[in-house]
């Protein structure tokens, strides 16, 4: 099925101009569609078989992009706020014209792995609480976190207002005053990695998403930076709806 859009509409959602300034463009001759100089800028164009040309420059046309996201503390996860700075004002320019938008969201002060797209479809499969798609955290704990609370993690915690959650893989990185844990989730209520440790008196002092869907996230980026999803990466990300916590503890 061809996925036909008016010529001013494409070029004008990748940043080069108004309308009226495309229409302007065809009328100089600047834009081709397939090798072939366009005469009306309201022609209907299949941009994922047709080359489009601006001024000599092949337009990349992508129907989605999908980002990951090394989401800073300070940064909400929104498109729009008032108040704070929110994770789509740290998109590249060059994706803007995408309407980018989170694959759910990290707290204020939680850092690490977010997925940014504006493929509504696989966001939707993502975070459908029937899905049980996997988020691994890294969090320092207030409090010496124990193998009792494993096990209390194994059977699913009950929170403050009575909910009790999935089982949970707790990995002890090690134990102490402050104590260095991993924690493997398939659920994304309200604070829940918080509530999870105050329900067992312990305090979440820092806390970082590392994997979500299978997706890793990559280290390399400094918070705040992004990159395009590989296509590996998507085939995973594709693919991890339904499979929960099939990974072991590594302790296990």
């Amino acid at each position: 099925m061809r996925n036909t859009q008016r010529l001013d509409k494409i070029v004008s959602n990748f940043g080069y101009g108004t309308r009226k300034e495309i229409k302007a463009m065809v009328k100089n001759g600047l834009i081709k569609v397939d090798g072939q100089v366009a005469r009306d800028s309201g022609i209907h164009v299949d941009p994922n078989s047709s080359v489009i040309e601006i001024n000599g420059e092949v337009l990349n046309y992508k129907e989605f992009i999908y980002l990951m996201l090394n989401k800073p503390q300070g940064v909400i996860s929104a498109t729009f706020d008032q108040r704070h700075k929110t994770v789509v004002e740290l998109m590249p320019e060059e994706v803007l014209h995408y309407d980018l938008f989170p694959v759910g969201r990290l707290d204020i002060d939680t850092e690490g792995l977010l997925i940014m797209t504006n493929d509504g479809e696989l966001a939707h499969e993502v975070l459908s609480p029937k899905k049980h798609v996997k988020k691994k955290y890294y969090a320092l704990i207030d409090g010496n976190v124990t193998e009792s609370d494993k096990d209390e993690f194994s059977k699913g915690i009950t929170l403050d207002d009575g909910y009790k959650t999935m089982p949970a893989l707790l990995h002890i990185i090690r134990s102490g005053s402050i104590s260095e844990i991993e924690l493997s989730i398939v659920e994304g209520k309200f604070h829940q990695v918080k509530r999870m440790f105050e329900a067992l008196g312990k305090e979440v002092k820092f806390l970082k998403r590392i994997e979500m869907g299978g997706i890793l996230l990559d280290e390399s980026l400094k918070p705040g930076e992004c990159r395009e999803l590989t296509d590996e990466e998507l085939t995973v990300l594709r693919n991890s709806a339904g499979k929960g916590l099939e990974e072991k503890d590594k302790d296990e």
